[in-house]
Formats: structure tokens, C-alpha cells, sequence
């Protein structure tokens, strides 16, 4: 009798400290949650070389970049081999007010093109917590080219403003692998209003790969690299592919390339990418992103 009175008390004891808890250290002991930690910096800004990264800028960040690209290699010593003439150039304003929604406007000297963009960053990749091991990033632009007297067969191209429409859609799909190496998949479809010939098409796809590989604590190299996957033209195009360096210089970011691609917009570098490797028909170029943010940051997020 002694013993079933002790372990009546036993019981009751426990009992007590156990409803003595609260609510909070109730659920505590149930799960504890550890706290989602996420991937910075997968790349360093919101361009690689041409083609968009997963990344977004950070809260409240405005962005003035400026691209340019001289002219071909095989233009020869009497043209410097390109830097004579031949150029083009993109300048552009980028604003993200949030942490995952940003836009941009840009305007290019090639085909007169002005330019308008979304980008929305869907999934961020995680390091613990979460377990999102990509970066999932979507984005869409539509692009209007000013150009002036194109004729077709004596008559002018461009009939109605809709004439003058370009669009791009693309999903990227990046991975930061360690705080060296970086890779990303870009899905992209261009699209045309217009196109220069009955039997072009007006749609081209175009499967993407971006690489950034850090060597050092502000370098990096980088490489793109877009195979296009359908024929929509008779004419001779190539795909774009462009290696480049990128030095981080405070709140500038300063990339310098190769590629083959003369176009700044995606309905231009990925579509009509007339020159190759094969012959020289690459050329210089640059990228200068001054970030500027109201958050003390000068990254992306």
C-alpha cells in the first residue's frame, strides 16, 4: 500500500511541473524550427556578361549600369581590330524597392532599341532551415526599336507601333555550390511581331548555362553560353557565348569580356548573333554597375 501511495505522488509531482510550463516551452519541446538562412551573392550582380542571374537587387537599391561593346576582332589594324568604330552601347536605370520584385528601362544605340523589364526572384536557395538548394528567378521584357526608313522590298517595315515589338521570357534556375563556384540554367523564349522574311519564324527558344567561378577575395571569371534549339531563319546566326573577368570595386562593379554577340537585348544577342569564334569575330567589351542604396548595402540580395 506504502508503495502505490509513493508512486501516486510521483506521478502527480511530474504532472505538475509539466502543466507548470508554458505554452512557448511547451511547443519548444515539441519542434524546435532552426531559423531559414539564406545563399548571398550567387552571383555578383544582376548581369553576368549578356544573360541575366538569379539575382535581384537588394531592398531599396537603384542600379545605373552601363554596357558597350566595340566592333569585330576581324575588322583589322586599320580599324584597331574593332575599337575604331562599330560600337555599341546600353545605358539603363534598375530599382528594386522590395527584396524580390525589381525592374529596369534601358536604352541601346544598336537598332535604337529602348527597353523595359520585370524580375521577380521566387525561391531563394538556403543554407540551413529551409531546404531550398536552388535559386529560382523569373523574368519578362519587351523591347521597341525607334529605327527610322526601314525599307522591305521598297516598302517601310514598320507599318503600326505593335511592328516595332520584340518580347522575352526566361526562368533561371541557379546554384551557389560554395562560396567559390556558382552555376545557373536559363529557359528562354524571344519573340518577334515582325520578322524580316515570310519564311522566318517569329519565335526562337533558347536553352542558357551561366558559370562564375571566384579566385580571389574580389575576381572572378566568368562564362554564358545560349544554344538556340529551334531554326527560325535562313540567314547564317550563331549562338552567344562571351568569357569574362569581373572586379568588385566598392559600390562599382567592373566587368570586362569577349563575346560574339554585338547585341545588348535578349532579342538581339540570343537571335541575331550573326559572327562566331570560329574567325575572330568576337569583340571587347564592358559592364559598369554603380548600385546605389538606401539601405547601406551595395550588394545583391
Amino acid at each position: 500500500m506504502k508503495k502505490i501511495i509513493l508512486s501516486l505522488s510521483l506521478m502527480m509531482c511530474g504532472s505538475t511541473a509539466f502543466f507548470a510550463q508554458s505554452p512557448d516551452d511547451l511547443l519548444n519541446m515539441v519542434s524546435e524550427k532552426p531559423k531559414k538562412e539564406y545563399v548571398t551573392a550567387t552571383f555578383k550582380t544582376t548581369r553576368l556578361i549578356n544573360f541575366h542571374t538569379v539575382e535581384v537587387l537588394s531592398k531599396r537599391s537603384l542600379d545605373f549600369r552601363i554596357s558597350h561593346r566595340f566592333g569585330d576582332f576581324n575588322s583589322g589594324a586599320y580599324n584597331a581590330w574593332g575599337v575604331d568604330g562599330g560600337a555599341n552601347i546600353r545605358l539603363a536605370l534598375e530599382y528594386c524597392h522590395g527584396s524580390r520584385l525589381m525592374f529596369g528601362v534601358g536604352r541601346t544605340s544598336g537598332k535604337k532599341i529602348a527597353d523595359g523589364f520585370l524580375k521577380y526572384r521566387l525561391l531563394k536557395q538556403t543554407t540551413k532551415g529551409g531546404g531550398m538548394p536552388v535559386s529560382v528567378t523569373l523574368f519578362t521584357s519587351v523591347y521597341h526599336t525607334f529605327m527610322q526608313n526601314v525599307l522591305i522590298n521598297g516598302e517601310n517595315k514598320y507599318q503600326k507601333i505593335p511592328d516595332r515589338l520584340s518580347y522575352c521570357h526566361q526562368i533561371m534556375i541557379g546554384r551557389k555550390f560554395n562560396s567559390r563556384f556558382s552555376f545557373q540554367l536559363t529557359g528562354a523564349m524571344v519573340h518577334f511581331n515582325l520578322v524580316d522574311k515570310i519564311t522566318d519564324k517569329n519565335d526562337c527558344f533558347i536553352v542558357g548555362a551561366v558559370t562564375r567561378f571566384k579566385f580571389a577575395k574580389r575576381q572572378a571569371i566568368t562564362l554564358e553560353y545560349g544554344y538556340r534549339l529551334n531554326k527560325y531563319s535562313k540567314d547564317k546566326y550563331y549562338d552567344s557565348f562571351g568569357i569574362g573577368y569581373d572586379l568588385e570595386t566598392g559600390g562599382h562593379v567592373f566587368q570586362v569580356h569577349l563575346t560574339n554577340s554585338f547585341g545588348l537585348t535578349e532579342d538581339q544577342y540570343f537571335m541575331y548573333t550573326n559572327t562566331s569564334w570560329d574567325n575572330w569575330g568576337i569583340r571587347l567589351g564592358f559592364n559598369i554597375s554603380r548600385v546605389f542604396s538606401l539601405q547601406g548595402k551595395n550588394n545583391v540580395e
